[in-house]
Formats: C-alpha cells, structure tokens, sequence
C-alpha cells in the first residue's frame, strides 16, 4: 500500500476517532457507563496459546497497532518506532505495552506471531495477540480498523489502517498516534497522557 493511500486512510480514522471520542464525552452516543467508542470487547490468543480478552489492555498504558507478521512496511516500521518510544519515555516506559494485533489469522498462527514478536528490534514489552477470523474480525471493528486481503497465494498481502490507538490502563481509549508521527512526537503524546493519569482523554 503506498504512503500516500496510507496517509489518506490515517486521516479518516482521525477524524473518525475523534468525532465519535467526542460524541461519547458529550453525551451524544450514550452515557459514559456504555462501552466507548473506540475499543470494546473481544477474545483473541496470545504468544502462549492462552485466551486473553480487552482485560490484557489494563494495568499499562497499551499502544495497540493492528498488522500481519508479512508486511513488509508499515508493521516493522511502527514497532522500530515504538521501540524508540520506549527508550525516550526512559523509567516511564515500564508503565507502556504495545499490543500488535493480527489482520491476517489465516497465517499468523500463534507460533507465527510469538517468533514475530521476539525481534530485538522491536518493543521489549510487546504482546503479539491473533485468533480466528471472526475473533480478529470483532476486535478490528470494535476499534474501527480497516483491512482486507489483496492477491492470491502464499504471498497475498493484507492492506490494513496503519495507525495506533493509545489506551488508558483503564482499558480506555485516550488518542490516535498517527503513522506519520515520529518517535518523539509519538513519545511526547505518551508521556502528555501519563502525565494526565488513567483518566486521560486525550494526549
């Protein structure tokens, strides 16, 4: 997928998190004891076979990004970036998880994504979670992520939304980080929201 479509679906899922963050706060989509607007339940698995549900989002802050252990671009990219996020947020980087979800259960078997997830490259507190497709299927859409598989064979790859959601250790959705931020401007909103504390609405 180029940058230039990538940039262009970041923007509306923006727009998107925002208008409905914002109709949740005011009260237009309900009261605040519904389930939010962005995030909601779901069950998926994780590197250890185990079944986890939207619990594993609290206790941390969670940079939750949805990819596939194929892609050549986006994914790598993100978590290198989010693994600088890390080392700028210094001590407070033990209270931030990054949650790789995947888009592509049809490969991403769990044995898959915990090889995946172990490259020294990436976060050294990420949790690779898959499932089956309607389990990946419930979480994407409980968290407004678009993707869908392109081309046939082995080597299909899966377009999908590039950006990350940063969650509250309340398992509360507090902002979109864009793809295009850099590591300090990503860490720089990170750190805004801890500031703010578990309450955070935005950063």
């Amino acid at each position: 997928m180029s940058r230039r479509v990538l940039a262009l679906v970041a923007v509306l899922a923006v727009a998107l998190a925002i208008l409905t963050g914002l109709a949740v706060r005011r009260g237009v989509l309900g009261s605040g004891e519904q389930t939010a607007a962005v995030g909601g339940p779901f069950q998926l698995v994780d590197t250890s076979g185990a079944s986890v549900d939207q619990d594993v989002l609290k206790g941390k802050w969670s940079a939750v990004f949805f990819g596939f252990t194929h892609c050549p671009d986006v994914c790598p990219t993100t978590l290198f970036e989010m693994a600088e996020v890390e080392r700028l947020l210094g001590g407070q980087a033990k209270d931030l998880q990054t949650v790789f979800i995947s888009v592509d259960p049809q490969r991403d078997t769990v044995e898959q994504v915990a090889a995946y997830v172990k490259n020294d490259a990436f976060p050294k507190q990420l949790v690779g979670l898959t499932g089956t497709p309607a389990q990946v299927d419930r979480a994407a859409r409980a968290y407004h992520v678009y993707y869908s598989k392109q081309g046939e064979g082995e080597d299909y790859l899966v377009n999908h939304a590039s950006y990350t959601y940063l969650m509250s250790p309340k398992g509360r959705f507090v902002c979109v980080l864009p793809y295009e931020l850099t590591p300090e401007q990503a860490a720089a909103k990170i750190a805004a929201a801890m500031k703010a504390g578990p309450n955070a609405e935005s950063c």
